[in-house]
């Protein structure tokens, strides 16, 4: 399964705690919904892609945009939303800090 995939997979039950009650928000059939998440979103149309990333809060991936999204990162998204926001601002502080050495800034 592709990385977009499982992102939006993640950020569905987190969010919305089922693909039912996410498909109803959004309007879009159930059927359609977990068609896409079980073979991927790939095959869906983009227009429908972009309301569940916008939706979902997800930056919505374009060939401008190159991101590498393998399972590290993926594991590091994940625990970055499972914390408040006390940790969420550590993380970013540490984040920029570390970034900015990295990079002579």
């Amino acid at each position: 399964m592709d990385t977009l995939t499982e992102l939006i997979q993640t950020e569905i039950k987190r969010q919305y705690k089922s693909v039912r009650q996410f498909s109803i928000e959004m309007g879009i059939p159930q059927t359609t919904l977990a068609s896409a998440l079980k073979k991927g979103v790939e095959g869906t149309s983009y227009a429908t892609i972009v309301r569940i990333c916008e939706a979902l809060d997800i930056k919505v991936p374009t060939t401008y945009m190159p991101m590498r999204m393998d399972e590290e990162s993926l594991e590091l998204i994940r625990k970055l939303n499972s914390l408040d926001e006390r940790g969420k601002h550590t993380v970013k502080t540490i984040l920029e800090m570390e970034y900015n050495r990295c990079n002579n800034g």
